[in-house]
């Protein structure tokens, strides 16, 4: 008769008599389910920001275009601009498994590709509504330096 020994994060099966981990009789060993791993987000999102992004997503579920499913924010880098990399802001019902991380932060679920996960570690997502200035800007303190009109910068 066989019995099963339940262990902190594995399952051994032996036969009647025999001994357990650590013993010199062989085990069966059966792999419980991982706990999925929480990663931080690696970007910063302002509350400004959060309550701008949400806005967004509530008026784009309530207009004509809306889509089923979720709505997250993504973020990346593309090369482009005067120094060499722009970081873009778009909200997108796609999220692939193999392509991008998913995080959930300030109440959003962010999407960032995996390879713009390289350059956005640290950057700081802000919404800014100004007399001089309306938007959101994106702080990278990765950025060695930035154009003169400050849309790009180089790594």
């Amino acid at each position: 008769m066989a019995t099963a020994t339940a262990h902190e994060n594995h399952t051994h099966t032996h036969g009647s008599g025999e001994g357990c981990c650590g013993s010199k009789t062989a085990c069966s060993t059966e792999s419980k389910a991982a706990e999925p791993v929480v990663v931080p987000c690696p970007v910063t999102i302002t509350d400004k920001a959060a309550s701008e992004v949400l806005r967004a997503i509530a008026d784009y579920k309530t207009g004509g275009d809306a889509t089923e499913g979720e709505m997250y924010l993504r973020l990346r880098v593309q090369g482009g601009g005067c120094s060499g990399f722009q970081n873009k802001l778009d909200l997108d019902p796609t999220f692939n498994e193999k392509l991008d991380h998913l995080f959930d932060t300030a109440g959003i679920k962010v999407v960032i590709d995996k390879r713009s996960m390289l350059y956005l570690s640290g950057a700081v997502v802000d919404f800014h509504d100004d007399l001089n200035k309306r938007g959101f800007s994106v702080t990278n303190p990765n950025a060695k330096g930035t154009c003169g009109c400050g849309s790009s910068y180089s790594m």
